[in-house]
């Protein structure tokens, strides 16, 4: 059971529950990149597992600025996303349909990401912590220009290959 006593505890609480979120997300990656058929595609994922290696990193850095051992706790949201990128991940049938399917699988991952990311920099400049904040704000940017990319490659082809 979670218990937080103070917008602090609350932070940390996010940030473990973040860090978890994209232990889950590095590893569905290298399966959403194997079962995409467009090259562009599997560029994109495989640009976004670098930036989200770089990601947790910075998660690491956090913690570290709060006195903190990085460590996660289970994110369940994600999981249950994870759950619906692999039922994508095992589809059958025409492979741009496929494609389609695994852009709105990543792009799920995303908004829970941006979302994320998003309350996490708002609590840090509550909280005074601006290099958190920073920190926070440069992987919510990754992940919106991510979301926009894989936009732009559905829209750009797949969705037109998948009609």
């Amino acid at each position: 059971m979670m218990k937080a006593n103070s917008l602090e505890e609350l932070a940390l609480h996010s940030l473990q529950d973040i860090y978890d979120a994209e232990q889950q997300a590095l590893k569905v990656m290298p399966k959403m990149m194997q079962a995409a058929s467009s090259q562009e595609l599997k560029m994109a994922l495989q640009q976004h597992q670098q930036e989200t290696e770089q990601q947790v990193q910075r998660l690491e850095q956090l913690f570290q600025m709060m006195g903190q051992k990085p460590q996660g706790v289970t994110c369940v949201a994600m999981q249950g996303l994870i759950k619906e990128a692999q039922e994508v991940l095992t589809m059958q049938g025409d492979p741009a349909v496929k494609d389609a399917a695994i852009i709105a699988a990543a792009q799920k991952l995303e908004h829970y990401e941006i979302a994320s990311y998003g309350t996490a920099a708002t609590w840090a400049e509550l909280l005074g912590m601006n290099d958190a904040k920073m920190l926070l704000g440069q992987t919510l940017a990754e992940e919106e220009r991510t979301d926009k990319l894989l936009t732009q490659i559905a829209k750009r082809t797949v969705n037109a290959r998948a009609v």
